[in-house]
């Protein structure tokens, strides 16, 4: 079994594909049964599309491979905290488990809209939090 900072590593170099194409860099995973199921990054300035977040590309595409809407037993790896659009999503899709890199102190879950993840989701945070952090900072820092 593979442990969270190898797959907090793949979502990073998800993040790292879309700060690439001019995207803020957020990368998302989504594992089950040990086995990467899902893979995306922001898509929102390709796409035009505002809820085109990396959590919600990775819960479509998981759903997708699965078959069904519902991601449980299987955990999302994202480097930074979802927002409240994402906690909603990832709650109606029942994730068993949540792993985020960077906390968001503008636009974070945990301070909006704590319960608006599935009660039985189990969360964890700040898994390789200052490779997440840095990653945003320099983005940010190359934009201005």
């Amino acid at each position: 079994m593979l442990d969270d900072n190898h797959y907090m590593r793949q979502a990073l170099v998800e993040a790292e594909k879309g700060a690439s194409l001019g995207e803020i860099p957020v990368g998302a995973i989504v594992v089950c049964n040990d086995r990467i199921i899902a893979r995306a990054q922001n898509l929102t300035e390709t796409l035009s599309d505002v809820t085109a977040h990396a959590e919600i590309q990775a819960i479509t595409a998981a759903a997708a491979t699965l078959g069904g809407k519902y991601l449980k037993d299987c955990t999302l790896y994202v480097t930074l905290e979802p927002c409240v659009m994402c906690a909603g999503a990832l709650g109606w899709a029942q994730l068993s488990r949540l792993v985020y890199g960077a906390s968001d102190e503008k636009r974070g879950f945990s301070f909006f809209a704590p319960r608006a993840l599935h009660p039985k989701t189990v969360v964890v945070k700040g898994i390789m939090e200052n490779e997440a952090s840095s990653l945003m900072k320099d983005f940010f820092k190359s934009k201005r």
